[in-house]
């Protein structure tokens, strides 16, 4: 049954109007919830609309739209209903997603299909729709929600972090094609927050195990089971944390969240620099001769 569309408010009488997407749980509904109550406007979006206003609940400022990102037509039309309700779209939030938990060799195509259909597939069906009307405006901000695992991958999340990689390098390429037309793009990296996201629900789980990988990507399995709502990270604090980068006039391309996303940095920065300095002599070796080069463009 569809939902009926409340009042459209005007489109001064909103500070902002954010899209939403995976916005019925988790990030996403915390992120909503945080704009809702700062008097902005929110098109949430879920595979299920009715589950947005329950957890939402009703608000003059929300539109809950039926949204499967897999389907680039629906992107389309979502977006179009949503401009046709509100007028603009200032915020765009690409955080639909879910994880898979297995080691790379454990899962099947089918698996990683599905993943890169939602993670990254979806995230570009919803940008390319929203991206003509901020481009008409010369303004909005697209925000892309990565992880941990977008700085760097582990055992038994190599493929979930295999997209979150895909999502930072379409995000760096977007900073860079989007700032001359006035409009920011953020890929925003949280560390283990407090919400569903080791559930069922948000969290795949390959069904092959494989013995050799006991140590590896089957210790992250037990982990995981352990961690589950024993997260250090508050999605609350995030959520406020969004509320001061879109508020920024000068938003960072990357924005880490959480003391477990810093120290991955700074470990992972430590770990390439170690090892380029152990294969400097290699790497520079690759190139051509400084005369020969010389000859050669002679």
């Amino acid at each position: 049954m569809a939902i009926a569309s409340p009042p459209t408010p005007s489109s001064s009488s909103c500070p902002r109007v954010w899209m939403i997407t995976g916005a019925s749980r988790g990030i996403g509904a915390r992120i909503a919830e945080a704009a809702l109550a700062q008097g902005d406007a929110v098109i949430a979006t879920s595979r299920n609309a009715a589950s947005v206003e329950q957890r939402l609940g009703a608000h003059d400022a929300l539109l809950p739209l039926a949204l499967n990102v897999t389907d680039e037509a629906q992107a389309q039309a979502a977006v179009q209903r949503a401009l046709a309700h509100f007028g603009r779209i200032d915020v765009l939030v690409n955080n639909a997603g879910y994880g898979l938990l297995g080691a790379v060799e454990e899962a099947t195509a089918d698996e990683v299909l599905r993943l890169y259909d939602t993670n990254v597939f979806g995230l570009l069906h919803v940008t390319r729709a929203v991206l003509p009307a901020m481009r008409a405006q010369r303004a909005g901000h697209v925000v892309n929600i990565s992880s941990l695992g977008g700085v760097q991958s582990a055992a038994g999340f190599g493929l979930y972090c295999s997209t979150k990689f895909a999502v930072e390098g379409i995000t760096e390429a977007l900073h860079a094609e989007l700032a001359p037309l006035g409009i920011h793009a953020t890929v925003v990296e949280p560390g283990y927050f407090r919400t569903e996201f080791l559930d069922s629900a948000s969290l795949a789980v390959s069904p092959r195990v494989l013995d050799d990988y006991a140590q590896s990507a089957g210790a992250v399995r037990e982990a995981a089971r352990r961690i589950n709502l024993n997260q250090p990270g508050d999605p609350v604090r995030l959520a406020q944390a969004v509320m001061q980068l879109v508020a920024s006039p000068t938003p960072p391309l990357r924005l880490p969240l959480g003391t477990d996303t810093l120290q991955t940095i700074a470990d992972k920065h430590a770990f390439v620099a170690r090892e380029t300095a152990q294969w400097r002599a290699v790497a520079a070796s690759t190139d051509f001769p400084v005369q020969e080069a010389a000859l050669q463009t002679a």
